[in-house]
């Protein structure tokens, strides 16, 4: 007999996981607390990797879907120094294997490929509890209660499910993204829309930076990054545009204007990002009958490999659903024997990462990173 499948959040992993238990006849419900499939964007493009990504989605069936969402010519990276001087220009020729898609793409596609009715919209979970022999129970913000043999925390860094496995929870660490958007960047941003080039701009010091993405119809989508205490950015009144955007871009005086147009140009409201992460070898001892996945499972600095760990978590615990009928927990612990490791080294490679983007050497050591200086020496 096949368990039925409670995942909490719509995310790409959660989605994932529905769709390849879906491929093997398993059913399952995801339970999202957004209202809708459109409530809110779902972020800027995703580079999705040879290693986990594809494999994902390749699981799930959805290869050609996937193809079918490439921005071509969006894995083009150039690094600048503060003047707009180009450090490091790499240009997208086709043979790179991360190509980049809109996550709300990607997300469509996963819902699309989901029978009617799987996502359960508007299910914000209120609080989860044991009730003994591998059983929880999910409460949700409007009264309504869930029970299931086999829950799965899809539901992020803040995580409601978490607490039935570990005590972890995300810490700051130090530094905070700042994200705003500039549109038709080509006719009315030229010079800031130069500056990023056809792909990905990084434009660093250490402890802060501009970074941009070109996305579908000339988009500049930009995370300015401050090393800062969270006491800093909470003294900032988030709902005045303007006075978040003089002050953001006051830390980058003397930076040139093609760079801090991505600033004050931006013509959205900006919105704050802290960073957090769990520890680097967060893991938990087994407990019957619920598991975790992504940031729920290994919240980590941004390295680009989030959301491909996510889907990567969920094909893998889908396929280990598939390959053990009626066994969920032996299905369970082969799961995490293997996210452990995994986690952890992505976790801490991507400090490492973080390090060469914003640490004393920035941005040299990250421009050494992808040039082989680093090994070299």
């Amino acid at each position: 007999m096949r368990t039925h499948v409670t995942i909490i959040g719509a995310g790409l992993g959660g989605l994932t996981l529905a769709r390849v238990l879906h491929v093997h006849g398993i059913p399952a419900t995801v339970y999202e607390a957004e209202a809708s499939a459109d409530a809110r964007t779902q972020g800027g493009q995703l580079d999705i990797h040879e290693h986990n990504g594809q494999p994902a989605l390749a699981a799930a069936g959805l290869t050609d879907a996937f193809r079918a969402l490439i921005h071509e010519g969006g894995e083009a990276l150039r690094v600048l120094d503060r003047h707009g001087a180009v450090l490091h220009d790499e240009p997208d020729d086709g043979t790179g294997g991360r190509p980049e898609v809109l996550r709300g793409d990607l997300r469509r596609i996963l819902l699309d490929s989901l029978p009617t009715g799987t996502v359960r919209w508007g299910h914000k979970v209120s609080g989860v509890r044991p009730l003994g022999a591998g059983r929880h129970e999910v409460a949700f913000a409007d009264g309504t209660t869930v029970t299931t043999d086999l829950l799965v925390g899809a539901d992020g860094a803040w995580s409601k499910v978490r607490p039935l496995l570990s005590a972890a929870r995300p810490a700051y660490v130090g530094t905070s993204y700042v994200e705003t958007y500039l549109f038709d960047g080509d006719t009315r941003h030229p010079d800031a829309a130069q500056a990023v080039g056809a792909g990905s701009l990084l434009a660093l010091v250490p402890g802060k930076g501009i970074q941009a993405h070109r996305e579908t119809g000339g988009t500049l989508h930009t995370y300015v990054a401050l090393a800062r205490p969270q006491e800093w950015f909470a003294a900032l009144d988030f709902t005045d545009a303007d006075a978040v955007t003089a002050r953001v871009a006051a830390e980058f005086d003397g930076w040139a204007p093609e760079l801090t147009a991505l600033i004050t140009d931006g013509e959205t409201v900006p919105v704050l990002r802290p960073l957090h992460t769990l520890p680097a070898d967060h893991r938990w001892e087994r407990v019957p009958g619920v598991t975790l996945l992504g940031d729920a499972a290994h919240l980590m600095i941004p390295s680009g490999e989030g959301a491909n760990l996510a889907m990567y978590d969920g094909a893998e615990l889908g396929k280990a659903l598939a390959a053990h009928p009626g066994d969920a927990e032996t299905a369970l612990a082969e799961y995490e024997r293997a996210l452990f490791p995994r986690s952890a080294a992505e976790a801490v490679e991507a400090a490492r990462l973080h390090e060469r983007m914003f640490g004393a050497g920035a941005p040299h050591s990250l421009v050494d990173m992808f040039t082989g200086a680093e090994q070299a020496r």
